[in-house]
């Protein structure tokens, strides 16, 4: 080989050649340079080793063959090194022993692949000729190994051998498995999701229909779509005065989330298998845990929520299981409970006992409020869910929020004490928030009847309803839950500390007791007048913000009717047998409004979409205001000039029209 000639600033790494010993002779030993670079730097300049390729290969035999004397030693030497390529070539000799088996493999089955459908069912023998050495293997031969009944709707129904026979299932049987697969995607738009998953298994084109079809889809239990609206975007401050954004037309995105968020709640139906009480019925539990607790009322409580199958509103209906009445005044003493109107109490309308469940039980019928917490749901969600648990709520309450609780648990007290009445149920896990910092005392009139035997004074009722209040606003005040609430000195030194001393001095006043004469709750209301000026303030501005939103939604109601008039109206197909009724006349000029309001085109024919157009046009034939209007066919050939009065003249005739046809056939 001829040599190549390289620059010193070659900046390849060379490996030099090894130096030759004595005593080995290394002529026919192919340099390693030759295998790692392909070439040698010192072939020229006293490399002793093998440059030629072709050489070296045709040597190796030759090296094999050596005795075995020289072979040791070269082994010995070359072991030494990085890359031995004079190692000879490994060859197994062959095996005289054949490999013993076990007794119990001579009676074990042929392995045979399941569900082989590729090929023919028998398998090609495998030929032994008495020496593992003579072992052919084909793997043409071996058919393809598939797994049996992968039908997610199939059961395996082979019987198992061997060691197979103590197991109990079949491992390729998908049927356990299929359940955990996710089916296809969820479309909470489509009518028929049974459709929906056919639709996906033809789509798919499975081989198994009945892959799709399990599980079918069921309604979701979600919350509506509420993210699908667009969202109100930045403050545009480019906008002129009279200019408008979409969302100013209608209800806020805050109000507008909260309110479907309750209709949904207080609509649900779930099918639990509760039994129909009395008028009510699509009975649907509240409670957020299946714990028993008697703590408050001496008996198990439950709260559902039922249709009042006589007036159609949604009640909450509070149960006490295992009450026997003894004395029919006990549950007499609710109708005292219905004169109570306040708005920080919940209305109280009805008790009756049933034994629907399966004892025997009272059921108090209140006022039902969707989405509603208890403010030890609200505060202490975990003492709530599992009581005993030590909690910590990092967060401070705000000292606003404890006025704004003070205020109207004192406003439910002097309307319950004005009517010779006791709460007798001021808890942090009867006093529900409906709204934010809009409190109502629940769960009233239930101790009246569970506990009528042992009858109180009224009076002494009264002053445990002060003392209960004042526990709770220190619960609430030094974030420790009433089950925890065991050191009162140390609660009130934590409220001096974050709060201000007024607050302080209130709570001091509801949880000591006077010597002199009785404390009453009329004294309590003098002494926090200011914060009643406060929260009155703030309920003027709520019902400001209210009211504002109310009347966008009043234009928006308007607006519906007027649109579902015209809907009624536009292309109806037939009417009186008359086929072309809705294109001549009146009809035909409302349907040229419509096409004017909804179907707009620009100057190139693309759609124009202008929210403010549509909702002025639909206000001013609301109002039916003399201003002209300029109407187009399609074609361009007719143009009508009326006015929005007219307008709504021929809207209200023509709807009439068809009202009377509807009434005479019994259709409205």
């Amino acid at each position: 080989m001829a040599a190549r000639g390289y620059q010193n600033n070659d900046l390849r790494r060379q490996v030099g050649s090894p130096k030759a010993k004595g005593r080995v002779d290394h002529k026919d030993t192919l340099c390693r340079n030759i295998l790692i670079y392909g070439h040698c730097r010192y072939e020229n300049t006293g490399c002793t080793f093998n440059h030629d390729q072709n050489k070296g290969s045709t040597n190796a035999s030759n090296i094999s063959n050596s005795n075995s004397t020289t072979a040791n030693n070269a082994a010995s030497e070359m072991s030494k090194k990085a890359f031995n390529v004079e190692s000879p070539s490994f060859t197994p000799s062959n095996i005289s022993k054949k490999p013993t088996f076990s007794s119990q493999a001579l009676s074990a089955a042929p392995f045979t692949p399941r569900g082989n459908t590729s090929g023919s069912s028998t398998s090609t023998p495998i030929q032994h000729n008495g020496d593992h050495s003579s072992f052919v293997s084909n793997p043409a031969a071996v058919p393809e190994f598939t797994p049996q009944n992968y039908g997610l709707s199939s059961t395996a129904t082979t019987t198992p051998t061997g060691q197979d026979a103590t197991l109990n299932y079949d491992a390729f049987a998908m049927s356990a498995v299929g359940q955990a697969l996710p089916t296809a995607p969820y479309n909470p738009y489509a009518d028929d999701h049974n459709a929906a998953a056919v639709a996906a298994a033809a789509a798919m084109g499975a081989a198994n229909p009945a892959f799709f079809q399990q599980n079918a889809f069921a309604t979701h239990t979600q919350p509506l779509m509420h993210h699908l609206y667009f969202p109100a975007g930045p403050h545009k401050e480019d906008l002129t005065p009279y200019q408008r954004t979409s969302h100013d037309f209608f209800v806020s995105e805050r109000l507008r989330q909260d309110l479907q968020k309750k209709s949904e709640a207080a609509l649900q139906v779930i099918n639990t298998g509760l039994p129909q009480l009395d008028n009510f019925h699509s009975l649907v539990a509240l409670d957020t845990t299946n714990r028993k607790n008697a703590n408050t009322f001496g008996y198990p409580s439950w709260v559902y929520k039922a249709v009042d199958g006589k007036t159609g509103f949604i009640r909450c209906l509070r149960r006490l299981e295992g009450f026997r009445l003894s004395n029919e005044h006990a549950i007499r003493s609710v109708k005292e409970w219905r004169r109570i109107d306040c708005g920080s109490v919940v209305s109280v309308f009805d008790a009756f006992t049933t034994r629907a469940f399966g004892d025997s039980s009272i059921v108090f019928v209140q006022e039902y409020f969707p989405l509603s917490k208890t403010l030890m749901e609200l505060h202490f969600p975990n003492q709530a869910a599992a009581p005993g648990t030590r909690y910590k709520q990092q967060t401070l309450i705000p000292e606003n929020t404890l006025w704004a609780y003070i205020t109207q648990i004192a406003t439910a007290l002097k309307t319950i004490h004005a009517a010779n009445l006791a709460a007798r149920c001021v808890d942090l896990s009867k006093i529900i928030c409906t709204d934010k910092n809009r409190i109502r005392l629940g769960a009233c009139a239930i101790l009246d009847v569970a506990q009528f035997e042992a009858r109180r004074p009224v009076q002494d009722l009264q002053q445990e309803d002060l003392l209960q209040f004042g526990r709770v606003i220190l619960s609430l005040a030094s974030l420790t839950p009433p089950a925890l609430l065991t050191n009162a000195t140390a609660a009130m030194e934590h409220l001096g500390r974050n709060y201000s001393v007024e607050l302080r001095d209130t709570v001091l006043w509801l949880l000591t007791p006077q010597q002199q004469q009785p404390k009453n709750i009329d004294e309590f209301v003098r002494g926090i007048a200011t914060h009643f000026v406060t929260s009155f303030d703030q309920a003027l501005h709520e019902s400001d913000s209210l009211r504002s939103e109310l009347s966008t939604s009043l234009e928006s109601d308007r607006i519906a009717r007027l649109l579902m008039k015209l809907a009624i109206v536009n292309e109806r197909p037939d009417f009186n047998g008359d086929t072309e009724w809705s294109e001549n006349g009146d009809r035909y000029t409302l349907k040229l409004f419509r096409d004017y309001v909804f179907h707009q085109v620009d100057a190139n024919g693309h759609p124009i979409v202008d929210l403010g157009h549509m909702i002025s046009c639909m206000n001013k034939l609301d109002a039916g205001t003399d201003e002209r209007v300029c109407l187009t066919s399609r074609d361009e050939q007719t143009v009508f000039v009326v006015t929005y009065r007219t307008l709504r003249e021929q809207l209200r005739s023509l709807f009439a029209e068809i009202s009377r046809a509807a009434k005479g056939r019994g259709g409205l």
